[in-house]
């Protein structure tokens, strides 16, 4: 039975991720003998994550309290928020509660991993209750750039939480229904402990556009370019979109194709649960697009962010095997960059063009996340007494925390969390009591955890630098040298027209071996480290540069 709410209980919230970044977003909510966790996302790597594929959420806080953990409760289905369960899961399988779209995007991604079988799921709907262990949550309808999102009501046995999720207020929705700002106020009225609110678009005055605004712009430029074959770039995730791409496209009685391996995935999961609507008949492969004539086709691909290996790239970059550009195309890029992807779309941008296409990129995307206005309109519902600003940079949360207290909430109850701190929070108090480790864990092709920062920094040095090999033979007892020194090198300088530098380099790591031979070294450990020394001083002296060294020696 759930304990009743007492003034002296306190719970702790410990966010895993998803403070001071964009990204990564997980929470754990805890008392005495329940957790449970808030969103599993994934974070892209910085660009000095030289061959890293994404970061996931390290767990070892929640492993260590494995019997203690009930639920990873999901507000809706974006790579940030869902993009680490098949990692996680694999080291802790616990059950997972979500709406229908955001479950039918998470089991496409556990039955790539071959998980589908063992995790146990439960569809929740808006306005239904579930209860885990000392928690019974509360999911409240919202709008965000993506169908089936949702807030939610954490009752807990220190008074209740709310917690946003990604979200903006959308009175005229493209699909579902617009947020239930009288769930919201209802809640305010009983009494909210803590409001924890999407900080994304907090120092954007206003508020955030709706998503049917969009469609116009659609119809106006398929109008303008009724003659052109249209392709049209954005986020795979954006369902909204993608129905308002097909209903401009069908206006013009267009085919259209999806290009794009999690854009495939998505678009046919909305379109078999009805989230997408299609005219029968509409929906062509491929393949077939050459079929028609180019001002029957609309083509909806991913790489709007520019990524190398998404289909817009490989498409500007004429190595796609399916999709060549032609002069007239019309190429529209339906997001906004995300900051630090600038210079990747503005390549894409130049090959389109220089191939003929034009390329549309203004008014051709709205945000999914709420503007100060709305956040102002969420606080004067709720009437938290705490503020726990979420989903952010160091920056957003900030500036979330001033907007509380202009909303009423004083200074001292606005708490800026960090990733990895522990907040203990009741009625009486709220103080961060400790720090857990919440490093991201790094997931290189197959490999989890397998790269950190040692790796990094030889990739790094490797990318900059270069690499040289010093490869010899020596005998064993005497060390004498009987093969070598050879000299290998890569990313340093091209050998064929370095010749006498490598002969120099020789004769340096000659000199060297000499020298230990006469002072009667033999550790291998020693004779290596005085080579790498003695050729790196070399190096640097002559061209300023400093590749990585390798002496190899082998024994006969």
């Amino acid at each position: 039975m759930k304990k009743k709410e007492n003034k002296n209980e306190t719970i702790r919230i410990v966010p895993l991720g998803g403070l001071e970044q964009i990204g990564m977003n997980i929470t754990a909510f805890e008392t005495e003998s329940s957790i449970i966790i808030v969103d599993c996302g994934l974070a892209f790597p910085e660009d000095d994550m030289l061959g890293v594929d994404l970061v996931i959420p390290d767990v070892t806080y929640l492993e260590d309290r494995r019997d203690k953990v009930k639920g990873f409760v999901i507000t809706h289905g974006h790579e940030d928020h869902i993009g680490a369960l098949p990692y996680v899961l694999q080291r802790m399988n616990i059950p997972i509660y979500a709406t229908r779209l955001t479950m039918a995007i998470i089991e496409s991604k556990l039955k790539e991993h071959n998980l589908l079988g063992n995790v146990k799921r439960k569809v929740v709907s808006y306005g239904q209750f579930i209860n885990l262990g000392d928690f019974r949550i509360e999911f409240i309808c919202t709008n965000h750039s993506i169908a089936d999102s949702a807030a939610l009501a954490i009752y807990t046995p220190a008074g209740v939480i709310v917690h946003t999720g990604d979200f903006k207020v959308d009175y005229t929705p493209v699909y579902g229904d617009t947020i239930d700002l009288a769930r919201f106020g209802e809640l305010g009225k009983k009494g909210v402990l803590a409001l924890m609110c999407d900080s994304t678009n907090v120092l954007k005055p206003g508020f955030t556009e709706s998503e049917r605004t969009v469609g116009k712009t659609f119809d106006t430029i398929f109008d303008d370019n009724e003659k052109s074959r249209i392709i049209v770039a954005t986020f795979a995730s954006n369902v909204d979109r993608v129905q308002q791409i097909i209903n401009s496209a069908s206006k013009q009685k267009r085919k259209v194709a999806i290009e794009g391996r999690s854009m495939v995935n998505i678009v046919n999961t909305a379109i078999e649960l009805g989230y997408i609507t299609v005219p029968e008949g509409m929906m062509i492969p491929l393949e077939e697009m050459n079929m028609y004539p180019d001002e029957k086709i609309v083509l909806i691909t991913t790489g709007s962010q520019g990524e190398s290996m998404a289909a817009l790239s490989r498409i500007a970059a004429s190595i796609h095997k399916k999709v060549t550009i032609k002069p007239g195309d019309v190429v529209i890029f339906s997001s906004r960059p995300i900051p630090g992807n600038e210079k990747s779309v503005s390549k894409v941008i130049n090959e389109l063009s220089m191939k003929g296409a034009k390329v549309i990129i203004q008014d051709t995307h709205v945000s999914g996340h709420a503007c100060q206005e709305e956040i102002k309109l969420i606080y004067s519902l709720v009437r938290p007494k705490y503020s726990i600003p979420v989903h952010g940079e160091y920056r957003h949360l900030i500036g979330q925390g001033e907007v509380a207290v202009q909303m009423g909430v004083k200074k001292e109850n606005v708490i800026i969390l960090r990733s990895g701190d522990v907040l203990e929070i009741g009625e009486e108090s709220a103080e961060i009591v400790e720090n857990v480790h919440s490093a991201g864990i790094m997931v290189d092709g197959l490999g989890v955890g397998d790269v950190g920062n040692i790796v990094l920094r030889d990739r790094q040095h490797l990318s900059e630098n270069g690499l040289m090999v010093v490869v010899l033979t020596l005998e064993r007892g005497s060390n004498m040298v009987l093969a070598g020194p050879d000299i290998v090198s890569r990313g340093f300088v091209y050998v064929r027209e370095s010749e006498n530098l490598m002969d120099e380099c020789r004769e340096v790591v000659n000199i060297a071996l000499d020298r230990l031979v006469s002072r009667g070294v033999t550790d291998w450990g020693k004779i290596k480290t005085d080579i790498k020394d003695s050729l790196a001083d070399f190096l640097w002296k002559k061209m300023k540069r400093n590749p990585m060294i390798l002496p190899i020696i082998m024994e006969v």
